[in-house]
């Protein structure tokens, strides 16, 4: 096909996608409504499974088996049931011989919690557009991204046009906590070419994300009424010293010297305590605390060096008071053992998203790197290259999460472009 032929295309796929912006923002305000948090997943993965089947895609939904994929690196230890979640795939196979690369585009539907939700100028559940940004939780992480993708196959499908290769459409579960359900699409045998997660990065592609640790710490007091508190051992106040020597823990690994990537970067390395319970009464002296903390580390180190640095640094903290000398602190790690994960920038991938980006915007792409992590590490532990590219936003994680909704539609063009180019049009 002559390029003026491939410009005349594209021209008609991105008219198509004009066309259908109004859908495409209410199918994304659509699926945010939906309290997608860990083990709420059902709903909004059965309104897309039935959004995919009304396209003609091929749909496959199953709930995640942990025994199945465990043996992965990428897998991530769990305390709960996977019964009633499922993750699903909708395939669009091509017609005939293979004449281009087959193509994984993937997005998380869980999002974390929206509380206090009174601190929201707006409820999160209930999306509000307020000056070209759609407010809501998971509108930027990444439901935004998981609407551009769908709507830029269903305008190539709708202009007419036919692939050279397969394309899959994958919405999973627990990117936000272990990664399994990624894991287990791929495990199932939904593997492609290449893959492009839409992540909310400000239509910059991701080259390098840090490795990832979810870790609990059990501090064991001796319990007693307020009145004799003297002659009790407090687990919140040696809980306390715990969470300083992982500050200092911080600090240490920040300073060490940087991977390349991170070189500019001030500070990669981000350890965060996330939740503390003690107690159930003002006048009691509790008799356990247990708090919780993730732990970003070095993409060029294993998580399980960095679990038994991690432990030793504790371990050696506590030795330092008499207490938690002879009542140690129990520590254990689930969730997240997510190694680092990084992306050649000369990889066919990339160059052919480079490509797409420049003919949507007619301006070289830029990268970035990621101090968390996504779920392009599973990809790679499959050998798929892989990469995150989508909208821009902010507050992530925070209240009055938002997307700028122009990029929604700029991401979902530059997409289609990047479809057509890597799985080619078969005529």
């Amino acid at each position: 096909m002559s390029q003026k032929q491939q410009t005349a295309e594209l021209e008609k796929v991105f008219e198509m996608i004009d066309q259908q912006w109004e859908d495409e923002i209410t199918f994304l305000k659509e699926i945010v409504s939906h309290k997608s948090t860990l083990g709420n997943e059902a709903g909004v993965q059965h309104h897309i499974k039935s959004f995919l089947d009304g396209m003609g895609l091929n749909t496959t939904a199953f709930e995640p088996d942990p025994e199945k994929i465990s043996h992965y690196r990428n897998f991530g230890k769990t305390k709960w049931s996977y019964d009633g979640r499922p993750v699903i795939a909708g395939e669009w196979k091509t017609d005939g011989e293979k004449i281009g690369k087959s193509l994984i585009l993937q997005g998380h539907i869980d999002v974390v919690s929206a509380e206090p939700e009174e601190l929201w100028d707006y409820p999160p559940y209930d999306p509000i557009e307020v000056d070209g940004k759609l407010y809501g939780r998971g509108m930027c992480d990444m439901k935004s991204g998981v609407t551009a993708m769908i709507f830029a196959v269903k305008a190539i499908k709708e202009v007419g046009l036919n692939l050279g290769a397969d394309v899959q459409i994958h919405t999973v579960l627990e990117e936000e906590c272990t990664g399994n359900g990624a894991l287990a699409l791929l495990d199932r045998g939904f593997v492609a070419d290449g893959a492009i997660i839409p992540e909310p990065f400000g239509l910059k592609w991701m080259k390098s994300q840090v490795g990832v640790l979810w870790m609990k710490v059990k501090v064991n007091g001796s319990g007693a009424h307020v009145e004799r508190a003297d002659k009790a051992q407090n687990p919140i106040n040696k809980a306390v010293r715990l969470v300083q020597a992982l500050e200092n823990y911080q600090a240490h690994v920040n300073a060490q010297p940087k991977h390349p990537d991170y070189a500019d970067h001030p500070h990669p390395l981000n350890v965060n305590v996330g939740m503390i319970h003690s107690g159930d009464w003002p006048s009691n002296v509790p008799s356990e605390c247990t708090f919780d903390v993730r732990i970003g580390f070095d993409p060029r180190r294993e998580p399980e060096e960095v679990q038994s640095e991690v432990r030793d640094w504790l371990m050696e903290a506590a030795q330092e008071d008499s207490w938690l000398r002879e009542v140690p602190p129990e520590i254990s790690f689930y969730g997240f053992a997510a190694p680092g994960s990084t992306m050649a920038e000369d990889s066919e991938l990339v160059r052919t998203l480079a490509a797409a980006h420049e003919n949507t915007f007619g301006e070289p792409i830029e990268h970035m790197s990621m101090t968390g992590t996504t779920d392009m590490r599973a990809f790679h532990e499959f050998n798929i290259p892989a990469t995150c590219y989508g909208p821009s936003g902010a507050n992530m994680h925070a209240p009055n999460e938002y997307v700028e909704l122009d990029t929604v539609r700029d991401v979902t063009k530059s997409i289609a472009a990047f479809i057509l180019d890597w799985c080619k049009e078969r005529k």
